[in-house]
């Protein structure tokens, strides 16, 4: 009996160690790490990887609210990988191959990580396909906000900010990682699917209707989008060329009318002022108000929750170059985005006879530009670049205060030298990352007699309200 023992031990030992060797399939890479550690978000995005390219293929019946979709990651390993993780929120993962070859996966909270049967070299480009389906979650934001795949009264609206896009598709989800996107949505007949870039083609076959997306310059996950439902959509050019298409919702057309006849006016004022427009296409998506609680600046095609005034038009397509195109490379850095696009609808006001962008920062300051007096005192609640948590990365300092960063600089340098800077800025990151320390330096440089460490230091970073200016 011992010796029948030892030998049910030997072979079950040997079986252990052939189990281990294929499984590991001769890998002996590092694993990529499982999160980025964004400041806020630590466990957004993933290491050891950087993706090039998203081919998201997505079945949608609103009906049930079942999602079917198949997503192709064309991606670098940027070191020897074993495994590397994506984020998943939700949904159930059928199938996993890397290269063609089944990769095995497991999961942990929104962490999905594959390993794959082969090693990973360093610098080789690899596809990652996953085949996933179920009913996509609405993810409540630290600040109470709703992201992720938000139902609607005719069909489902995308949003991702800040990381709401992996509740739809798997991915590196952090804005430091940017790619390229194809997207295709099959939906019943009689439905529009409307995503970001320009449209590739439309296929009916039994009662369904597929429509095909592509995104041509790189794009941060967060900014990408699908709106499903029956909409109006109208084409049209600026007037140097750049493609229009502008998605509406019927029940809010009539409303919206007025303020979309502005868009090719506000893209023409925008690329004055801010440079060439960094994308192949712009538009709009209007939604009903109830469908969506707030704007946000997806790429090429801004989304709105009903029909937005000219303020609102202006801020989310100033987004496309500050945001879109120049992209945070953490989500500390929120007030390069916001205080941007907020500062843009100053200076709107100041060209088309508003009060100018002096009188708004002096009435930001004297505490007479919010209607109550709590968003006055939480104008000097933190610093614009160093928010406190993730629930105050689009606070009103971020904003309000950010903007009066960028008009503090423009007092120093003179409006000449303040519209050069914008723009070199916009040109000179165009389609990469940029954090706060990056501006910093881009403006010293620019300006090497002038001194601004009184704006770092009180405005930018300083806590509390500055001594009056």
């Amino acid at each position: 009996m011992r010796a029948h023992r030892s030998l049910i031990a030997v072979l079950a030992l040997i079986a252990v160690l052939a189990l281990l060797a294929g499984c590991g399939g001769g890998v002996d890479g590092t694993p990529g790490a499982s999160g980025l550690r964004d400041p806020y978000f630590p466990e957004a995005g993933n290491g050891g990887y950087d993706v090039m390219h998203y081919d998201l293929r997505l079945d949608y019946e609103p009906r049930t609210r079942h999602l079917t979709g198949t997503a192709t990651l064309t991606a670098r390993a940027t070191r020897r990988l074993s495994s590397l993780n994506l984020d998943l929120k939700g949904l159930e993962v059928e199938r996993v191959t890397v290269g063609g070859a089944e990769a095995r996966w497991n999961r942990a909270g929104q962490e999905l990580t594959v390993r794959p049967a082969e090693e990973l070299r360093q610098n080789r480009t690899f596809r990652l396909t996953v085949r996933y389906s179920g009913t996509p979650r609405t993810l409540t934001d630290p600040d109470g906000s709703e992201e992720g795949w938000l139902r609607t009264a005719d069909g489902a609206l995308a949003l991702g900010e800040p990381v709401g896009s992996m509740a739809w598709f798997p991915g590196n989800h952090h804005p430091s990682d940017k790619a390229t996107y194809t997207i295709s949505v099959t939906v019943p007949q009689g439905l529009r699917a409307v995503s970001n870039g320009e449209p590739a083609g439309q296929r009916t076959r039994g009662g369904r209707t597929t429509w095909r997306w592509r995104t041509a310059e790189p794009m941060a996950s967060y900014l990408a989008t699908v709106a499903i439902g029956r909409y109006d959509i109208a084409r049209g050019r600026t007037p140097d060329g750049v493609p229009l298409l502008t998605v509406v919702d019927p029940k809010v057309a009539e409303a919206s009318r007025e303020v979309l006849a502005e868009l090719p006016r506000v893209l023409d004022w925008a690329q004055r002022r801010f440079g060439r427009y960094p994308f192949s296409s712009a538009g709009v998506i209007v939604e009903r108000a109830e469908d969506s609680g707030y704007a946000l600046e997806t790429q090429t095609r801004p989304v709105f929750p009903g029909a937005p005034d000219t303020g609102l038009l202006v801020h989310e397509l100033a987004h496309q170059w500050y945001g879109n195109s120049v992209t945070p490379k953490s989500w500390r850095d929120m007030w390069l985005n916001e205080g941007f696009a907020t500062y843009a609808e100053w200076l709107w006001r100041e060209e088309h006879g508003g009060e100018t962008a002096q009188q708004t920062f002096d009435a930001l300051y004297e505490g007479e530009y919010f209607p109550d007096a709590e968003s006055g005192e939480a104008l000097w609640s933190f610093p614009p670049a160093e928010p406190p948590d993730a629930a105050h990365i689009s606070d009103v300092p971020v904003y309000w205060r950010g903007a009066m960063v960028l008009h503090k600089i423009r007092q120093t340098v003179g409006d000449a030298g303040f519209s050069a800077l914008i723009r070199g800025w916009a040109r000179t990151r165009r389609h990469g990352n940029a954090d706060t320390a990056d501006f910093i330096a881009f403006v010293e440089r620019r300006f090497p007699e002038r001194d601004f460490g009184t704006i770092w230091s009180d405005w930018l970073y300083g806590d509390g309200k500055p001594p009056r200016p």
